[in-house]
């Protein structure tokens, strides 16, 4: 079985990792698909982002990684994936994401929503947070996968 992690990734984090991770635990393909979110105004490109996930579970089997601009629930509509696995760090992201798994279920009603937890030791990590401790010169190595590290220099967008 498969399953969707839609995300901005904006970038990448050891959180997401974490998340992924997990749901290979689950199932048997993780498709991550990265949103455009123009509302979000992100940082890096669609191209970018999805370059970072490419670059950051290149040695995870059973990923694909793609990017989307359109309603989640029509992606998983023409990808027949009812499944959407979003990960939850504190009580507030819960609050959120039921809103958006309830509309997603009015949209498509075969579709169902997990929600995963990550590691303790990666529940406090958001792009967000990344993007700001970049910003102000500090140190990520911690918080996203090595791979991009290199990509994150660049504080032109930060």
């Amino acid at each position: 079985m498969t399953c969707l992690y839609p995300g901005t990734f904006d970038p990448i984090t050891n959180g997401h990792l974490d998340v992924i991770k997990r749901a290979l635990k689950i199932f048997d393909e993780v498709i991550v698909a990265i949103a455009k979110s123009e509302h979000k105004k992100p940082c890096y490109d669609l191209e970018k982002r999805k370059e970072l996930a490419l670059l950051a579970t290149q040695n995870l089997k059973n990923v694909k990684i793609i990017a989307f601009d359109n309603l989640l629930v029509d992606l998983a509509k023409e990808l027949k994936v009812n499944t959407i696995i979003r990960g939850l760090r504190a009580v507030s992201d819960f609050e959120y994401e039921l809103q958006i798994g309830y509309a997603n279920h009015a949209l498509w009603e075969d579709m169902e929503t997990i929600y995963l937890m990550p590691s303790l030791k990666h529940a406090f990590i958001s792009s967000s947070i990344v993007r700001s401790i970049v910003a102000h010169g500090g140190d990520v190595s911690s918080l996203v996968p090595k791979e991009i590290l290199p990509f994150l220099k660049d504080q032109s967008c930060m």
